[in-house]
């Protein structure tokens, strides 16, 4: 039986041209690829045993998709990480693009942030994919407090 992007750890379809998920497999990949996406961007960390790909970078290019990798450790968001997430989302506007980390937890935060801060979503629409997804804890709720309050005081 064929491999659906839905079997995806925390697959979350975020819009016509944007999913989410937590790690995909290899065999994930390639599904990634069959439904059109042409982009995935990684927030997760490639030195993780516990869920990173041997060479994600390798295998997705194999697939002819666009990589991009943005480390961001999940105990130390960074308005630095969230910089490149916003430049990287800004590229690849038009082009299907898929966004994993581990579990899905980084990405609903920098997709509410991106569609709240950048697409000026109301906050409520723009975080509702995460509150489906998790909880934040203290470190990423300041973060996203944080972050909000920036263009709240501008």
């Amino acid at each position: 039986m064929p491999i659906s992007v839905t079997d995806i750890y925390n697959y979350r379809e975020a819009g016509p041209d944007l999913a989410t998920s937590g790690q995909p497999r290899e065999d994930e990949l390639a599904a990634i690829a069959l439904a059109g996406y042409e982009v995935i961007i990684n927030l997760g960390l490639h030195d993780d045993r516990r869920y990173a790909l041997r060479d994600e970078a390798s295998s997705v290019a194999a697939l002819g998709l666009a990589y991009v990798h943005i480390p961001v450790q999940f105990d130390a968001p960074s308005e630095t990480d969230l910089a490149k997430f916003f430049d990287a989302m800004d590229r690849h506007k038009g082009s299907r693009v898929w966004v994993h980390c581990a579990a899905n937890m980084r990405v609903t935060a920098f997709v509410g942030l991106y569609r709240r801060l950048r697409e000026g979503w109301t906050e409520e629409r723009a975080f509702a994919l995460l509150r489906e997804t998790w909880q934040p804890g203290v470190i990423w709720s300041e973060f996203i407090a944080s972050q909000l309050a920036k263009v709240a005081a501008a």
